[in-house]
């Protein structure tokens, strides 16, 4: 392998058990840096995307606390606003390792749009909850009254829950391709959260409130940009088969056929391996070659072959 996408997890950036001020995020960030930097020097050339479930779900609550003082934003523009806090850190963060190791690279990150389709069935069912928990009477009337759909999670509250369409194709795929096309290693940080949902209408692009799953969106921008290797970092070294049970394997390889089975077996639930395993057979499928799934610790072993799950067309 020489041309890596790879994406990470919002919560590897900033884990639950951290703290979520910016000092904390920075740091996390920077061990993730030095992984990847350790991939960029065995000779890779890499395209970073990224979630930003914690991050943009800070900004939602910071746009509840204070919207009596300012206007608050719409979904769309918080995904942007994260993309670029996200982007910003892992951009400076890879500037600063790859100086410490004397590695001349260069990094840009692009705020990326991703279309969707304005009559996919997601609009009409929305399932992703986003923001912070509401236990009061009051709040949740209002909201309600708002439109906006609400449901209980026993873990803290009533929730606001938005759609999570599929995401079609990457808005700058031109501009992509022509950083990452000329052979000189830039790395390039893209389609940060799955990126910004968009529709066209009436031939304009329009943002929508909804949010696009970060690992089918990394499939997606692999295609746009013609690469064929996807890593997909979490927080487990591998896949596993019954997970969380006395029974539980965890697998070393799979076929994109094998995936999908376990898939339709219910093996892989949709707000954990889910995503990431339909993300792997979708792009095997649309001519990926090879894809691999793992934590931040395994990247560089898993890419060589010597840990996570390796999954492949055949």
């Amino acid at each position: 392998m020489k041309k890596l996408v790879v994406a990470i997890g919002g919560n590897a950036l900033a884990p639950a058990s951290d703290s979520a001020d910016a000092a904390a995020q920075r740091r996390r960030i920077e061990a993730t840096c030095a992984r990847l930097a350790d991939l960029i020097q065995a000779g890779h050339d890499v395209v970073l995307t990224h979630g930003n479930g914690p991050q943009v779900g800070n900004i939602l609550l910071q746009n509840e606390e204070t919207r009596h003082l300012v206007p608050a934003m719409p979904l769309d523009i918080c995904g942007a606003e994260s993309q670029a806090q996200i982007g910003y850190v892992l951009a400076q963060s890879l500037r600063n390792e790859f100086a410490s190791r004397k590695v001349e690279r260069d990094v840009v990150c692009v705020v990326t749009q991703v279309l969707v389709d304005a009559k996919d069935p997601a609009f009409a069912n929305p399932t992703k909850p986003i923001g912070p928990y509401y236990t009061r009477e009051d709040e949740i009337i209002v909201k309600k009254a708002k439109g906006w759909k609400m449901v209980y999670d026993q873990r803290g509250g009533w929730r606001r829950v938005v759609p999570s369409p599929r995401p079609i194709d990457v808005v700058e795929k031109d501009v992509l391709r022509r950083l990452v096309g000329n052979g000189d290693g830039r790395v390039v940080i893209a389609a940060g959260g799955g990126g910004i949902p968009v529709v066209r209408r009436d031939g304009k692009l329009v943002g929508v409130e909804a949010v696009i799953d970060k690992d089918l969106a990394a499939a997606v921008l692999a295609g746009s940009i013609g690469w064929k290797h996807l890593v997909i970092a979490t927080d487990v070294p591998r896949v596993a088969l019954d997970f969380g049970k006395p029974s539980q394997r965890f697998l070393d390889r799979l076929t994109a056929s094998e995936a999908r089975k376990y898939l339709a077996q219910g093996e892989f639930p949709p707000g954990s391996m889910g995503p990431k395993i339909e993300a792997v057979v979708e792009f095997l499928e649309a001519g990926g070659e090879h894809a691999v799934i793992t934590d931040l610790e395994h990247l560089g072993p898993a890419v060589e072959g010597k840990a996570g799950t390796r999954i492949e067309k055949k």
